[in-house]
């Protein structure tokens, strides 16, 4: 539009806004996903998580968005967007249960083995020392010692196999979400 003078008319556009918090190396990843339900990133504000107060943010980004209200078709693309966001949410569980199992397996024996040890400790600290007995409880506790890392690599490698097929399973599912949104618009 124009006005009087000649000079471009601006129209009044009434944005709603949306904070997305997220690991620094998902940020491309998330802004090429929103811009499918009509988010575009809002130039005008750029910060960083609070790592000072809370080191779990230490990585994580702020995300802005905006987008116009009066947006076609928001309803569905709303829906669209909360599956989109239940994906991401879902890889990201995945990702951290690539190591769970792995952690709880090694942690585990290396408690048993340092029962074990405690066993070994007690029994040549007693009165009198019951050696054979101290020996026979240290061979495992060892053992209990030096397998957690072993076990951890191990089944750490089988779980993240495992795990990856299903995260590219939710990728698959993102796109083909996002590909409904940006139909829509």
């Amino acid at each position: 539009m124009m006005d009087q003078t000649g000079n471009r008319k601006r129209e009044f556009v009434g944005y709603e806004y949306k904070e997305v918090c997220a690991d620094k190396n998902q940020i491309s990843f998330l802004i090429d996903g929103y811009e499918n339900f009509g988010w575009e990133v809002d130039g005008n504000v750029c910060e960083k998580a609070d790592a000072g107060r809370n080191p779990q943010f230490q990585n994580k980004r702020i995300l802005h968005l905006k987008r116009n209200r009066k947006i076609v078709n928001k309803m569905e693309l709303t829906r669209l967007q909360r599956n989109f966001e239940a994906c991401v949410n879902e890889i990201e569980a995945l990702e951290k249960a690539k190591t769970s199992k792995a952690t709880m397996r090694a942690l585990t024996v290396g408690i048993v083995g340092t029962a074990f040890m405690a066993g070994a400790t007690f029994a040549v600290t007693a009165d009198p020392p019951h050696i054979i007995l101290c020996i026979i409880l240290a061979i495992p506790a060892f053992i209990g010692w030096i397998l957690p890392y072993f076990i951890y690599r191990k089944t750490a490698a089988e779980e993240t196999e495992k795990m990856n097929r299903l995260i590219e399973e939710k990728y698959d599912e993102i796109y083909a979400i996002c590909e409904k949104g940006n139909r829509l618009l």
